[in-house]
């Protein structure tokens, strides 16, 4: 008989709607029953797409003996991190804090006031490997709350003091940022960089996308080479690596080797949208169109597996299949050579390294040891065609591969990565010249704007098959902000400015604290143990980095000094772990980056402006901001102030504008094309 997940919308909640443990999702129901019975309540936070709560799963939450011990004596409570980040930031931080590491499924107990006493991560279900046994766990802690109750209340106090400190850690304010920073943020990252596999540290080696981006800004900065070639090497590296699918494109979340060989399978939407950005940089960056083959390929894989029909995009696909990790992915030569022919076969094993042994479990994980340019020579092919003649025998395997049982799929919409998503397919849209990148990008934007948003203007953080719900996050706000600027920009609809503006107004109406920090959740928000301000990014970018952003952008484009104000309140607070921890503000960075300038406002008016705004797109110049008004279309008063003495219909003119002053205007077509600083 299915538990109360049965009526949630998250799908990683409906795969646990048939245990047999008695899962109620958080809300004023459970928390009452807590308190009203006196029991501890027993929070399980995870996500669809991990594998390991997928093994907590079928191991402890499908086992009779230990559903009942759950049932008689807590309150069980499951809990999508992706739907209630901000439990699942309060929480992990008292994991840490008792485990010294942080993970998930992360599995807490809490008292009747959500206090946390105790907590970890995976437990296996009878003790084993050194791991104690769910069983013993569930047994010691019931122990410790009926006889030792005044220890575990001492316990939580002083665990719930030690997380609200961290929460609220935002001592100086006063900070001085300067250019300094972004270059020992360069010589930081250059200390951690492996130059035989690129990426930074050891494995596991994550993307890193922001701190790429932050490398190509430096290069631009002062033409250091070294700059450039860990980008490069990283990018290589990355996209012959069984990290990335070659045959559907898209890249799995990070790799548990040094070499990028060996992926953990899962593909989030944000990683692939960070990551097509970074190579659609790099191309404007280098010109190498193997860049730009990248960041296509990527997009596509999203606009194939991950849109939503309404125009929405998906969060994630697991790592498992059939209950194996990485089966769907993985080939025997023999299952090859039957797909291709024996001649082909041979040819695709040798080029992608499949061999009978296998690398991965068996089986092998497609990747190339050598580019297809470097193998054509070897071969004596001609290597165009020869790129050619492999780009169709792997539409052949993925054909293929389309038979196979899929990974599932996680089909719920949440805003702050989609919000990234729109700015990755609107920057790759005009950077690329692809106008479908560019439709896929305004079909997200206008079904977030219309479904996502309360009568007030006010954001949801989440949406799966038409069910809207939960109030949105700082991220929310700051990563849909920054995406429709970025879309404005490729599309010159001044709607998204408007759009843009006024979630950012929301944003500082309501998130805002008195140290000019956001806060995580609205002043509004469920009251929780902590409201947390926090200034770094994880495995994508924080609120305050994507808000100093937004706030950067739209202040230039609006000429709104209070928005260049509040950016600056960020950076400020940010200074001391910009100094200390660069790999932890890689987006504070880039946005400091644009803050510090020059940073020119180039408006585009007049006849055919739009289509050489567009061309401008096509040059790697990161600290910029571009309008345009071609003398038709609706039109955003946040923008008047830019426009103001600039006419917008006859000859096409360029006015290059900073702080408040324009130099000269330049007209017609062929002196706006020739006045492009690279720089």
């Amino acid at each position: 008989m299915p538990n109360r997940l049965a009526h949630e919308t998250s799908p990683y909640l409906l795969q646990h709607a048939n245990n047999p443990v008695d899962w109620r999702p958080w809300g004023e129901e459970a928390l009452a029953l807590a308190k009203q019975e006196g029991k501890p309540i027993f929070l399980s936070i995870g996500y669809s797409a991990c594998h390991w709560c997928h093994v907590m799963e079928h191991e402890s939450f499908e086992n009779a003996g230990i559903a009942k011990l759950l049932n008689e004596r807590f309150v069980p409570i499951k809990v999508d991190r992706e739907e209630r980040p901000d439990l699942d930031q309060i929480y992990m931080n008292a994991v840490q804090i008792l485990t010294g590491r942080g993970g998930w499924p992360m599995s807490v107990f809490l008292t009747p006031e959500l206090k946390p006493f105790y907590g970890g991560t995976y437990w296996p279900p009878v003790a084993k490997q050194g791991l104690p046994g769910f069983d013993q766990i569930l047994e010691a802690v019931h122990e410790a709350w009926i006889n030792n109750r005044e220890r575990v209340t001492e316990t939580a106090d002083q665990l719930t003091a030690q997380i609200q400190s961290i929460s609220a850690a935002v001592a100086d304010t006063t900070g001085s940022p300067s250019l300094g920073l972004l270059d020992a943020a360069g010589r930081q990252l250059e200390r951690s960089f492996d130059p035989t596999y690129g990426g930074f540290g050891a494995a596991p080696k994550f993307p890193h996308a922001m701190d790429l981006q932050l490398l190509m800004r430096l290069y631009a900065r002062d033409g250091r080479s070294e700059w450039l070639d860990m980008v490069r090497v990283t990018l290589d590296r990355m996209a012959g690596g069984g990290i990335y699918d070659h045959l559907a494109g898209g890249f799995a979340r990070y790799s548990v080797d040094a070499r990028w060989l060996v992926p953990h399978f899962e593909k989030m939407l944000y990683d692939n949208a960070l990551l097509a950005r970074t190579y659609a940089e790099a191309f404007l960056a280098t010109g190498d169109s193997e860049y730009a083959r990248v960041a296509r390929e990527t997009l596509d894989y999203i606009l194939t597996e991950m849109t939503d029909p309404a125009g929405g995009f998906y969060s994630a696909e697991d790592a498992d299949s059939e209950g194996e990790e990485g089966l769907f992915y993985t080939w025997k030569s023999e299952e090859i050579r039957e797909v291709l022919g024996e001649d082909d076969g041979d040819l695709m094993c040798d080029v992608y390294n499949v061999s009978p042994l296998g690398n991965f479990e068996g089986r092998n994980i497609l990747h190339l040891p050598k580019t297809l340019a470097t193998k054509a020579k070897l071969l004596g092919e001609e290597p165009v065609e020869f790129t050619h003649r492999i780009a169709k025998l792997r539409k052949k395997l993925l054909a293929a591969r389309s038979h196979r049982v899929r990974p599932g799929r996680d089909d719920k919409v949440l805003v702050g990565w989609n919000g990234l998503a729109i700015d990755a397919f609107a920057f790759a849209g005009a950077a690329l010249a692809e106008p479908r990148f560019t439709a896929a990008a305004k079909n997200a934007a206008d079904f977030l704007l219309v479904n996502l948003r309360t009568a007030e203007g006010r954001l949801l953080h989440t949406w799966r098959r038409g069910v809207a719900k939960l109030a949105g996050y700082v991220d929310d706000y700051a990563a849909l902000a920054n995406g429709l600027v970025t879309l404005y920009e490729a599309t010159f609809e001044e709607r998204y400015i408007t759009a843009a503006v006024e979630l950012v107004d929301e944003m500082l109406a309501h998130f805002a604290s008195e140290n000019g920090v956001l806060c995580f959740t609205a002043d509004d928000h469920e009251t929780l143990l902590t409201r947390s301000q926090d200034l770094t990014d994880n495995a994508t970018p924080g609120g305050n980095s994507l808000a100093a952003t937004a706030l950067v952008r739209l202040g230039l484009l609006t000429a709104n000094e209070a928005y260049l104000s509040a950016a600056d309140r960020i950076f400020a607070a940010a200074v001391p772990l910009m100094e200390r921890a660069s790999m932890a503000t890689g987006q504070m960075l880039l946005a400091l980056d644009l803050r510090l300038g020059p940073t020119p406002e180039l408006v585009f008016c007049g006849d055919g402006a739009r289509e050489l705004a567009l061309q401008r797109q096509r040059h790697y110049e990161p600290r910029r901001v571009i309008a345009c008004r071609p003398g038709v279309g609706a039109t955003s008063p946040r923008l008047e102030a830019l426009f103001a003495g600039k006419p917008t219909s006859g000859e096409v003119t360029l006015y290059e504008c900073q702080q408040g002053s324009c130099g000269e205007p330049i007209s017609g077509v062929a002196a706006i094309q020739r006045s492009r600083n690279p720089r």
